[in-house]
């Protein structure tokens, strides 16, 4: 089967999967001999094939997922090459190899894409995930910790394309002082305000224990506490011990108050 044949009877049996019948290894199935000559592969669109890929994936056929995803990544499809790079990263189809997900990493940081983008997302999270492999290095490679380029792969981040999660690692560094910059509790309460106000959690709880420790106690309480509740699996442990030291050190009128002004946040989606 050649390339442009490929692409048509894949995108025909994506969208009259549940209607034929279609086996989706039989749609998906991607080798040198769908890809045909180098000519014909010319004409493939990278797009096309990401379309492909991505029903695969959803499909659990992971491993023409790739292929197709490898395709569209070397022919200049950018969402393909982000999708392998965190696929490696999380070990989602292969075997995890975080060197291999940050040289993916790497070429999408080096495209060029204006804020606003379609792409600009891509090259955002591929900041952040660079900012964290360079903060504390990926043993056995070359990758090794260096604080001040995963500074600037943050700041980057951060105030070209307002990724929260770049704010917060940015407030995170400038609250410690790290990454040459000077621990400076106010900068740092800016860029966890600026997370916190596109919901990002961990953002919330820190800028509710600064609140909390400069003695605005129940604000802090209460913002901890929503915070806890609106955390991703993966948060949820660290901010709790915060949350959990901040209630003992509380007295129950705070509590209580707090307890009550954190309900109204979770339903009102305040900050």
């Amino acid at each position: 089967m050649r390339v442009a044949e490929f692409v048509r009877i894949g995108i025909l049996s994506v969208a009259s999967f549940g209607a034929c019948g279609l086996t989706v290894s039989s749609a998906f199935a991607l080798d040198q001999s769908v890809i045909g000559t180098p000519e014909e592969a010319e004409k493939r669109n990278p797009w096309a094939v990401f379309r492909l890929g991505f029903s695969a994936y959803k499909s659990g056929h992971k491993e023409q997922a790739i292929e197709a995803y490898r395709y569209a990544a070397e022919n200049g499809q950018l969402g393909a090459r982000w999708k392998l790079a965190r696929m490696y990263a999380e070990g989602d189809g292969v075997t995890r190899n975080d060197y291999e997900a940050y040289k993916f990493f790497q070429e999408i940081a080096a495209q060029d894409v204006e804020p606003g983008s379609p792409d600009g997302s891509y090259v955002a999270d591929a900041l952040v995930a660079l900012g964290r492999y360079t903060q504390w290095g990926i043993p056995g490679t070359p990758v090794q910790p260096n604080p001040a380029a995963a500074q600037d792969y943050f700041m980057r981040a951060a105030a070209t394309y307002r990724n929260p999660e770049a704010q917060f690692e940015v407030g995170n560094m400038l609250l410690n002082g790290e990454g040459g910059m000077k621990a400076n509790i106010q900068q740092a309460g800016r860029w966890f305000q600026l997370a916190a106000q596109k919901g990002h959690a961990g953002a919330q709880a820190t800028l509710g224990n600064l609140l909390f420790q400069s003695g605005k106690v129940v604000r802090g309480l209460a913002m901890m506490t929503a915070a806890l509740e609106r955390a991703r699996p993966g948060d949820k442990q660290w901010i709790r011990g915060m949350q959990e030291e901040a209630f003992a050190l509380a007295d129950e009128a705070d509590r209580r108050t707090a307890i009550a002004l954190a309900q109204d946040m979770l339903v009102q989606g305040e900050n």
